[in-house]
C-alpha cells in the first residue's frame, strides 16, 4: 500500500467512524479549506476541522463513491442528504510531505441542495464566532 492510500484509509476512518481527534491530527497547522459557499478559502486547522466536523453532521446517508489518485492529490465523489435534498460533490484533497491535509476544495451540486447546507453552515460557522 503507498502512502497517499494509507493516508487516504485514515482520511475514511475519521470520516466514517466520526473520529474527529483523528480528524483533527490529519490537518496541517496552515491547512487551507475551499468551501462551495465563500470566495476566500478559510484558512487553519481549528476552522477547517470544525467545518469538517459541522458538515459530517449535517450529512446524512453520506457515502463516498468513486476517488482518484495522482501522487498527494485525491478527489473523493460523493452522495449526501441535506435535509429533504440529495447532493452530489467531489472533496479536492492534497496531502504534504509530512502526510498532512494541507489543502481541501470541495465542490456541490445542485444549488437547491448547496443553498440548504449554506443556510446550516452559516448558523453553525456564527454560533461558534467564526463568522459575524
Amino acid at each position: 500500500m503507498s502512502k497517499i492510500e494509507e493516508q487516504l484509509q485514515q482520511w475514511h476512518q475519521a470520516v466514517g467512524n466520526k473520529d474527529f481527534k483523528l480528524l483533527f491530527g490529519l490537518l496541517a497547522e496552515d491547512v487551507e479549506f475551499h468551501s462551495p459557499t465563500v470566495w476566500q478559502p478559510k484558512q487553519g486547522k481549528e476552522v477547517t476541522a470544525f467545518i469538517l466536523k459541522t458538515v459530517i453532521g449535517i450529512f446524512e446517508d453520506f457515502t463516498y463513491h468513486r476517488q482518484f489518485i495522482n501522487e498527494d492529490n485525491v478527489a473523493l465523489e460523493f452522495s449526501a442528504m441535506v435535509g429533504d435534498k440529495k447532493i452530489k460533490g467531489i472533496d479536492l484533497i492534497r496531502w504534504n510531505e509530512q502526510g498532512q491535509i494541507c489543502h481541501f476544495e470541495v465542490m456541490i451540486r445542485p444549488l437547491n441542495g448547496l443553498e440548504v447546507l449554506l443556510e446550516q453552515m452559516t448558523k453553525a460557522m456564527q454560533q461558534a464566532g467564526f463568522t459575524k
